[in-house]
């Protein structure tokens, strides 16, 4: 026979109130009704399910996981997969389980993530950015729900958000292929709708213009994150009818389609046109040649997320958002100083 919290309650004669704050180890329970209670659970080998355990403490210790954005990064993504798992480790050991949201419906309909977190009394939230963010992200950002944004701004009384500095990491590798003499220097984006893609365009623009390097409009263009359009923007700069000596794509993915293009069109990879990619994939270190790149630091994402995420969910408090340091990663097709 499957018991419920109410059977226990019944047999004990307490609420299932009771029941719960017991099972949960609350104080205030006298030691009499205690023991009674247990000694039930322990005889009728009563198992408390999920509810029963979150009844007492409001809280069901669920973390919803929200891939945002009707083009959408998710767990093919490699970057993004490193990051999610280590925000699962980090939040797993402060015992919270995961569940992840499905946003295909809710861009068919403008459905409301507000309204299903409150439905499986999820505890907080975190979001992953895609590109063409649906509003119902920014709805839920403002409510009581606490929320977490890897790569993508949120505001609210209870969220925040983490990401790399941008910037800063797009100066790296404009300032190294300066320092290998290099001034014609393209462009490989990941989207004009993307905040992580806008903060690294501008970055690599200003610090053109701060070492007086020129910008090649047609040597600028925008991807997606993935290989195929990497390979498609580094065609478009050779139809243009010249192109750059060193190329910077904001994915390692799309740095790898360039270099296909590249060798596609009988050039070498660094010989004739350097590649610096970012986020260091696992695959950067078995490519050929191998891929210089940004390091994004995809375990200390995730754990910061994670740690914030509860700190939201648990004190309630504001916490401000942070940017971390990238690290340029120097391997063979960029070639050596």
């Amino acid at each position: 026979m499957n018991l419920t919290i109410k059977d226990i309650a019944k047999m004990a004669g307490v609420t299932p109130g009771t029941v719960s704050k017991i099972i949960n180890n609350y104080s205030g329970i006298s030691e009499k009704t205690k023991k009674k209670v247990l000694t039930i659970i322990e005889e009728t080998g009563y198992q408390p399910t999920f509810s029963a355990k979150a009844l007492a403490t409001k809280k069901s210790k669920l973390i919803g996981l929200i891939y945002a954005g009707k083009i959408n990064v998710d767990f093919t993504h490699p970057f993004f997969n490193e990051v999610v798992t280590a925000f699962k480790k980090a939040v797993g050991i402060l015992g919270y389980d995961i569940l992840m949201f499905s946003n295909e419906s809710f861009n068919q309909d403008n459905g409301s993530y507000l309204a299903r977190c409150r439905h499986f009394n999820i505890d907080g939230c975190v979001i992953i950015a895609g590109d063409q963010v649906e509003e119902a992200i920014y709805e839920l950002a403002k409510h009581d729900i606490p929320c977490v944004g890897i790569d993508i701004e949120l505001q609210g009384n209870r969220a925040s958000y983490v990401m790399t500095d941008n910037k800063n990491l797009a100066a790296k590798v404009v300032q190294q292929l300066y320092l290998y003499g290099e001034r014609n220097i393209g462009y490989i984006g990941g989207g004009t709708d993307s905040v992580v893609s806008r903060n690294r365009k501008i970055g690599f623009e200003d610090t053109m213009k701060q070492l007086g390097i020129p910008i090649n409009k047609a040597w600028i263009h925008e991807g997606d994150f993935y290989e195929t359009s990497g390979y498609e923007s580094m065609n478009k700069m050779f139809d243009s009818g010249s192109y750059p000596q060193a190329i910077f794509a904001a994915s390692d993915m799309m740095a790898f389609g360039a270099i296909r293009a590249i060798k596609d069109k009988g050039l070498r990879v660094p010989e004739d046109i350097r590649v610096i990619g970012c986020d260091d994939i696992d695959a950067c270190r078995f490519s050929y040649p191998t891929l210089t790149t940004v390091k994004q630091h995809k375990d200390r994402l995730g754990k910061l997320a994670a740690h914030m995420l509860v700190d939201l969910i648990n004190e309630e408090r504001q916490i401000k958002p942070i940017f971390i340091d990238s690290e340029l990663v120097v391997r063979e097709s960029c070639g050596g100083m």
